[in-house]
């Protein structure tokens, strides 16, 4: 027996906060014949379930203190933790200070991630409270000695390491390298985890600069949960799988938080036209035309085949399906306010693989369902969208930048023809450029009054060419092109996409300008006796 009281038999440290099946862990670990040592509120419940427990206290000499803050930050835990095996160096210091090993490490963490999410948010001592010191430090050192040392940073892995013992006739030294080697990839992935949560939930909740000038994060902290696996990726020869991306205080309001009814499991390219979707429509949520509250997206591979604002929702639908109705086949859709039974009914036996919106009226839900492979899904906090700090991974390198609706001044955007808009096609140009911003450059949006609101009459998406563009939006919108706006994600480098737009009967026209042939456009125009707005501001997306 060493000098701090306790045997030679394996010792386990067991100090958790979620105290759910520690008592059933912690009992099966002392039937083995282990020694337990514990802290606080976990060796006070072991206790009341007649578990023979140590107090960390009776280890380390020294109380716990500052109200628990202080109490396995000590050599004679951490020495036992870290002393190397193999290493008879550390193996005599360790003796010669009369500390024990420890061969098991289980902890889990104050819960910061649910306390900083919660709402209203709670006042800042409260938060940080929630930041565990010494959890994260047992779990690092446990994981780093791994070879030597056992540890379980997860409720969810109790039975498997009962298993492993059981199974190494309650040895620690007869457990696999392999189950160590997860184990402390497990913990080491759950305290980086940690640290990103707490770094970013600081970051927005402290008075700290840690953006550029421009809005940008100094530094890139990357946190996600486990990998959701998909049943393939893009193509069915590639793997995937999805994580909650969430990294701040702030709860997800994206694609994690959606609620899924039915239907098989989404794919890859199910996410990636669910987040156009959720886009376009966020874009057209909250804008100076909001008194029309019904948008419908309609979305085949990321880019909209029709867009739609309405007073009322099945027009919106069906304004939205016209634009495009040919491609719309296998569509995801989004709506901006809940579906009732009476849009169910207009979507009828369309094909369509998914549909997002923030509720469905039971009897649509239960319309939609009868095809059996549509997704419904559901997402409360369906929000405007804002300017957020939006990442791209690349080989070798992550992009940041700035993402929201753009922020066009229209009393100061110049005409710069002869024939001035009129003033009531303002809003419809609002309408068209909130549309044109989210579609893949270089895009061309054709756009126009319907009885009971905006459509989009044709989009031309991700063309090298703008004035093909503008020919490709011409072909979807037909004979609806006549006396339709023009909106132009970006300045038109020659006349021939003016005299394009007015072939097929386009009276209007809002473009960025900025061209060095500008008023060669604007000169197409005045002959054509178009009305042309420079906004003054390039709406790319690539």
């Amino acid at each position: 027996m060493g000098v701090d009281g306790t045997s030679n038999r394996p010792r386990a440290l067991i100090s958790v906060y979620d105290k759910s099946g520690v008592v059933e862990f912690a009992q099966k670990i002392s039937d083995m014949g282990w020694e337990i040592l514990s802290t606080g509120g976990t060796a006070r419940l072991l206790k009341e379930h007649s578990i023979d427990v140590v107090d960390v206290t009776d280890v380390t000499g020294h109380p716990e203190v500052f109200d628990g803050r202080v109490k396995t930050l000590h050599p004679a835990i951490h020495a036992g933790i870290l002393a190397r095996g193999s290493n008879m160096a550390d193996l005599d210091t360790l003796d010669s200070l009369g500390y024990s090993r420890i061969d098991l490490v289980c902890v889990n963490l104050y819960p910061f991630e649910s306390v900083a999410t919660e709402s209203p948010p709670v006042e800042q001592d409260v938060l940080l409270e929630m930041i565990d010191i010494g959890g994260p430090t047992l779990l690092r050192a446990a994981a780093k000695s791994h070879q030597d040392v056992l540890v379980v940073p997860r409720k969810k892995y109790y039975t498997e390491v009962i298993d492993a013992l059981e199974e190494a006739n309650c040895d620690p030294s007869g457990v696999s390298m392999d189950l160590r080697q997860r184990m402390a990839i497990s913990a080491f992935q759950r305290t980086a985890a940690y640290d990103v949560m707490v770094a970013s939930t600081l970051a927005e909740r402290l008075s700290v600069n840690t953006e550029s000038p421009e809005g940008i994060p100094t530094h890139l902290l990357v946190s996600g949960g486990k990998a959701n696996h998909l049943r393939y990726g893009e193509n069915p020869h590639q793997a995937a799988g999805w994580f909650d991306s969430s990294s701040t205080n702030i709860s997800s309001t994206g694609l994690s938080a959606a609620v899924q009814h039915g239907g098989k499991e989404l794919s890859f390219n199910n996410y990636l036209d669910l987040d156009a979707a959720l886009r376009f429509a966020r874009s057209l949520i909250g804008s100076e035309w909001s008194s029309l509250p019904h948008a419908c997206v309609i979305i085949k591979h990321t880019n909209a085949c029709g867009v739609a604002a309405s007073t009322d929702q099945v027009s919106a639908w069906k304004d939205a399906l016209a634009s495009d109705s040919e491609s719309a086949f296998g569509c995801v859709i989004a709506f901006t306010t809940v579906v009732t039974q009476l849009t169910a009914e207009a979507i009828g036996d369309h094909f369509v693989e998914c549909i997002i919106a923030p509720g469905f009226e039971p009897g649509a839900m239960n319309y939609l369902s009868q095809k059996k492979n549509r997704r419904l899904l559901t997402l409360d906090s369906f929000l405007p969208l804002t300017d957020d700090v939006r990442y791209r991974q690349l080989d070798g390198v992550w992009l940041a930048q700035i993402e929201g609706v753009p922020q066009i001044d229209w009393d100061t955007a110049e005409c710069v023809t002869s024939i001035e808009m009129e003033s009531n096609d303002k809003n419809l140009a609002r309408f068209g450029v909130a549309v044109c911003a989210q579609v893949k450059s270089n895009s061309v949006v054709l756009v126009d009054r319907t009885p009971t609101g905006f459509a989009t009459v044709g989009i031309g998406p991700g063309q090298t060419s703008r004035v093909e563009a503008v020919r490709i939006a011409a072909r979807r919108a037909g004979s609806r092109a006549k006396g339709s706006m023009m909106v132009s994600d970006a300045f038109f480098p020659f006349r021939d996409g003016i005299d394009a737009a007015n072939e097929i009967g386009v009276t209007s026209i809002v473009q960025p300008g900025g061209s060095i042939r500008d008023q060669e456009s604007i000169d197409a125009a005045n002959e054509h006796g178009m009305s042309m707005i420079f906004t003054g501001m390039r709406l790319f997306r690539h």
